[in-house]
């Protein structure tokens, strides 16, 4: 990796053994490694010591968990919060479980959509509860370093299963918790409110 890094500084017009580029391939090969680290971790080891037979039934919700992920198109970073919420049906995961389950998954070339779905299913798989549901909100480099460099948008995306795809009550909980401390993130997730439609007398 580190010959191809070199050869990518020469394709750049720079010249890899200045002082300041001479440990840039090294450098440049450990930090890629780390932020792709999720393909090598087992989740069952990361899980299988923290799954416990509760009785307890209401939502639990892990929120704002910070995550660092790197876009597949253009290999940029994007980063942000994710919020995850479960309904327990006699299984609960450890609470520190959830965030480095975000950082499996957000430590490969990534989609925020395909993450935000992989975190939601994982966590149903391995608990089967009454509902999951996932809510990734992330500022693209992509966006706001090159193309249409628009540096204040974020990306809001969800994953509902179970309960909270089912009942709008349930889900709606889980968004008014969120709204909290952050309205405007809620706002992005609501429907549009339906046509109103005048009848003539």
């Amino acid at each position: 990796m580190q010959h191809l890094i070199q050869q990518l500084l020469v394709q750049l017009g720079e010249d890899p053994t200045r002082e300041g580029l001479v440990k840039t391939p090294k450098r440049v090969e450990t930090a890629l490694r780390f932020l792709t680290s999720g393909y090598e971790a087992d989740i069952d080891s990361v899980l299988n010591d923290a799954l416990f037979s509760v009785d307890y039934s209401e939502m639990v919700i892990v929120r704002d968990i910070d995550f660092y992920s790197l876009c597949e198109h253009h290999l940029l970073p994007f980063f942000g919060k994710c919020h995850v919420a479960y309904i327990p049906n006699g299984r609960v995961i450890g609470l520190s479980k959830i965030p480095r389950l975000v950082d499996i998954f957000a430590r490969r070339l990534q989609l925020q959509e395909r993450m935000t779905n992989q975190i939601a299913e994982t966590i149903r798989e391995k608990i089967d509860p009454l509902g999951v549901a996932v809510v990734c909100e992330g500022t693209h480099l992509c966006m706001a370093m090159r193309g249409v460099e628009k540096q204040n948008s974020y990306t809001v995306t969800s994953a509902m299963l179970g309960a909270f795809r089912d009942h709008a009550r349930t889900r709606m909980e889980f968004l008014e918790l969120l709204k909290l401390r952050n309205p405007s993130l809620t706002q992005a997730l609501l429907p549009l409110p339906a046509p109103v439609t005048h009848l003539e007398d």
